[in-house]
């Protein structure tokens, strides 16, 4: 996983022996390691990935894993992207690593710097990963003339996945957040990919040292201040000992949530096709309220935002008391504003009030 941009302080690193440069790797003859992470690039070679591809690189482990089994696999068709996100002194140390490797590797990389800064009342990593995946769009484009990437491979694995699957429900998340995170999705014309997701964080740590690599280490990842942080330190140990296989069976159980999610996703489409878009009053009334919800956050994504389990709530009351002509509906989320305009429910993307507007 891509840890090294959480960074708040200063990074370290670590390496296969007390030498500043790597060891030759010797992978010993019965290595569960290198068993994994051959299944993994084995089944994602299968999919015949467009070439050349990105590898998101921040320097840390599983990025680093990533990046040298792509570059092993498919040589002279690897870039690297680096997102330096400006949150801490030893960014820059991360950048420095990650160039030096990339030298010596062959690989070509492009760095872009953005403000990951998080908003009074974001998430922290919410902010980072939006600058992120916006950095990623910007490189995506500067390569459409030559050499278009059109394949982005992150490096997420087993253990990140259950992390999100127990960070979900300690949100108390819906389908879609115990759906966790897929293992392929597109974004404009690009295709990202998580290749490393079935196999376990430690054993990818075991196979960077059996090749003698070195990586850059985020100490934050330690930090119990954050939730995520919380969640790998105290509770993934305890699942390790209470039930060894946990890591395969949540990553079942957030397949059923995103298979079921797609369910939804596809009754919302007829439902909003019949319903209009923006949707007719008259027509969200004729549905139960649970297909009411289920095609408003469907039809509020398509805007952009999202409503809370109490805005949404809130919502349904107002729609359902919209029995008379001059009924108002008017109700704030996200950054803008929910109202009648005639007979069907409007989005207004502003952060001012639709009856304040001038």
């Amino acid at each position: 996983m891509i840890r090294a941009f959480f960074a708040c302080r200063r990074g370290i690193y670590h390496a296969a022996s007390a030498m500043n440069t790597p060891t030759p790797p010797q992978p010993p003859p019965d290595s569960r390691a290198a068993d994994a992470m051959a299944r993994a690039m084995a089944a994602f070679a299968a999919e015949a990935p467009a070439l050349p591809l990105a590898v998101a690189f921040s320097g840390g482990a599983d990025s680093t894993a990533l990046l040298l089994a792509c570059v092993q696999r498919w040589p002279g068709q690897v870039h690297a992207w680096h997102i330096h996100h400006g949150l801490q002194a030893a960014a820059d140390d991360f950048e420095r690593h990650c160039v030096q490797l990339c030298q010596r590797l062959g690989v070509p990389m492009q760095v872009r710097r953005v403000d990951a800064r998080a908003a009074p009342g974001d998430s922290p990593e919410d902010a980072a990963r939006r600058a992120r995946y916006k950095a990623f769009d910007a490189l995506a484009q500067a390569h459409q003339a030559q050499n278009a990437i059109k394949t982005v491979v992150i490096a997420q694995h087993a253990d990140d996945q259950a992390e999100t699957v127990l960070l979900a429900l300690s949100r108390g998340a819906g389908l879609a957040g115990l759906a966790a995170m897929p293992k392929c999705w597109q974004r404009g014309d690009v295709t990202f990919w998580r290749p490393l997701l079935e196999v376990p964080g430690p054993l990818i740590r075991d196979w960077l040292r059996e090749q003698g690599e070195r990586w850059a280490e985020d100490p934050t990842n330690t930090d119990e201040r954050f939730v995520r942080n919380r969640i790998r330190v105290r509770l993934l140990p305890a699942l390790e000992v209470a039930f060894p296989q946990f890591r395969a069976t949540f990553a079942r159980s957030a397949a059923h949530a995103a298979q079921a999610q797609a369910l939804l996703h596809e009754l919302a489409a007829q439902d909003l096709a019949l319903a209009g878009s923006p949707p007719r009053i008259a027509a969200l009334q004729a549905l139960s309220s649970a297909r009411q919800t289920n095609v408003l956050r469907y039809w509020l994504a398509r805007q952009g935002t999202s409503a809370s389990t109490a805005q949404m709530t809130e919502l349904l009351s107002q729609i359902a008391a919209c029995t008379t002509r001059g009924h108002r509906i008017s109700l704030k989320v996200g950054a803008g504003w929910l109202e009648r305009q005639g007979e069907t429910l409007a989005w207004v993307g502003s952060q001012k009030h639709p009856t304040h507007q001038g």
